[in-house]
């Protein structure tokens, strides 16, 4: 039986997680986790904070491999990327933490928190409380939940849950089911992802047409397939925000230099 590629993943996940529980079960990894004020009552936080400044906002993501393009990083050097990206206008970072399909880890985002102040957000494949408390552990500012993966309920616990450990969320959709369900729920941080995640086709026309029935008092993100700096000139003109952006960067020889040419 041949299953989509986010099916792969997801199973791959729910190993890697049940592997980290026996590990570090989840009442130590409580206790250890690192100092934080919680996110100001109906106020902001560093990623929005930083998303919400006037101009195209990039979040620029570290991520060595992908599962459609293979390796696009060789000479692979997080901490390196990591100041590269701020010293030339990231207005955040993004840090892929899967292992299996993507080379990521958690100790990427560990090495990264510390020689950077902007806000770093857990890109990763998220269904389970004990994944929040790990980006949480490792310094994360945000994480990503992914709209496809999550029934409303569970996408609830988590939100909450997120919440409660002062952790941003940038919530991904894909299509108007999507939309429709992540709508009923508190949503500041709203990622339209131009990838199918389960055939990994990837087109500009889904940022354009979801654009349309997004609430506007949201920060909206298009993710995926952005190359020029006229392709963000083409999603702002349909009220997006900001950009993740990362297959671009990773691919130059000098990723501050290909972000600095995409803001402008």
């Amino acid at each position: 039986m041949s299953a989509n590629i986010l099916d792969q993943i997801v199973a791959r996940k729910r190993e890697r997680l049940e592997e980290a529980r026996r590990r570090l079960p989840l009442e130590s990894l409580a206790t250890s986790l690192p100092p934080r004020e919680g996110l100001p009552g109906g106020g902001r936080g560093p990623l929005e904070a930083a998303l919400r400044q006037p101009g195209p906002q990039i979040i620029a993501e570290i991520k060595r491999r992908s599962p459609s393009k293979g390796v696009i990083r060789p000479s692979f050097d997080p901490v390196a990327i990591a100041r590269n990206y701020q010293a030339n206008g990231a207005a955040a970072i993004s840090c892929l933490t899967e292992e299996d399909f993507f080379d990521g880890s958690l100790d990427h985002l560990r090495a990264v928190r510390q020689v950077t102040t902007l806000p770093i957000l857990r890109k990763d494949f998220l269904f389970d409380r004990y994944q929040l408390f790990e980006a949480r552990h490792a310094g994360a500012d945000a994480v990503l939940l992914i709209a496809a993966m999550l029934s409303p309920s569970h996408f609830e616990e988590l939100l909450l849950e997120a919440d409660g450990l002062g952790l941003e969320v940038l919530v991904e959709v894909h299509d108007e089911a999507e939309v429709e369900m992540v709508l009923r729920y508190p949503t500041r941080l709203l990622g339209i992802n131009n990838r199918d995640l389960r055939t990994f086709e990837t087109t500009l026309e889904t940022s354009r047409r979801l654009a349309a029935n997004l609430p506007r008092q949201a920060v909206l993100v298009s993710e995926s397939g952005i190359r020029t700096r006229a392709d963000i000139a083409y999603l702002q003109e349909a009220g997006f925000d900001a950009f993740l952006i990362g297959e671009e960067l990773m691919r130059a020889p000098d990723e501050g230099v290909a972000l600095r040419a995409l803001i402008g």
